[in-house]
């Protein structure tokens, strides 16, 4: 991978990793379904107009969109909001990764290896971890919100790869039409009318900055990197990167918050990305300690 794309790559995790606490910033004075709505909003218009309709039907961009918007980034925006940190929700939602492989087990009927089962087991133990934590920095409910979030990308993961879109980016903008009507109703039903009370009063220059970073760095720009990398190199070089998402997470809630990074926060960030590089890459790491053949 060429340099100026390896520090490309980066950046895009660190803006993933900081927009957990850029989530939480807005939350401050907007209700998180509505926050996440406007997110979409913006994401939605006016690029729409500018790119064309994916190559797929409507509907499963729309089931897409639900799903994306709703299940993923509406609940993690309520989990954040429930007592999950910045630092703790980027890591939790690596959970993602998992969980696909568990999806892809059940709807595209693929194996689930040895290797993948260690590896769950593993981030399953440094799940444990942050569930005994006692520093502040969770409440089950948030966890269940941000497990809630992970799983709800894992569904949009598979609804993504049965569709065989091609135009990716197409996709995901046309795919964000979607998501605020259901997350502004959502809103409504679990506030009430006063998640709207007072909207312009409390769109103040940090709630304005947060939707604005969610929509533009953190979705369009990230994933249009994001998946031009994918496009130009191959996936096993560019995937692993977002490894980086969670130590990005931790290191913006930190900073910007003054989450203390304990002890017991280090081991379930080891145990759940060691987990996660055992399933994902255990055979390639593998790989490279066995002896070359000689002749």
């Amino acid at each position: 991978m060429k340099f100026s794309d390896l520090l490309a790559a980066i950046l895009v995790t660190a803006v993933w990793g900081v927009n957990f606490s850029v989530i939480k910033l807005g939350l401050n004075t907007l209700d998180p379904f509505v926050l996440a709505g406007l997110r979409f909003l913006l994401c939605a218009v006016p690029t729409v107009f500018f790119i064309r309709r994916p190559d797929v039907p409507m509907k499963t961009v729309a089931l897409y969109g639900v799903i994306f918007g709703v299940g993923l980034w509406g609940m993690v925006n309520l989990g954040v909001l429930l007592g999950a940190s910045a630092g703790v929700a980027s890591l939790v939602l690596q959970f993602s990764a998992f969980l696909t492989i568990f999806m892809g087990l059940i709807f595209l009927k693929e194996k689930i290896s040895k290797q993948q089962m260690v590896g769950f087991a593993m981030a399953l133990a440094g799940l444990a971890f942050i569930i005994s934590l006692t520093d502040g920095s969770i409440t089950l409910l948030g966890l269940a919100a941000v497990l809630f979030g992970a799983l709800s990308w894992s569904f949009a993961n598979i609804v993504l790869k049965k569709s065989g879109t091609k135009n990716v980016f197409g996709f995901l903008v046309w795919s964000c039409l979607f998501s605020p009507v259901p997350l502004f109703v959502m809103g409504y039903f679990t506030t009430g009318p006063q998640a709207y009370a007072n909207v312009t009063d409390n769109l103040n220059t940090m709630a304005i900055f947060s939707v604005l970073f969610q929509a533009y760095p953190t979705t369009l720009i990230g994933y249009w990197v994001w998946n031009f990398l994918i496009s130009k190199y191959p996936v096993s070089s560019v995937a692993p990167l977002s490894l980086l998402v969670p130590i990005f997470g931790f290191a913006g809630s930190s900073a910007i918050f003054s989450e203390v990074i304990g002890t017991e926060k280090i081991i379930a960030c080891t145990l759940i990305l060691s987990g996660l590089v055992v399933a994902l890459y255990g055979n390639k790491v593998r790989s490279l300690f066995k002896p070359s053949a000689t002749t």
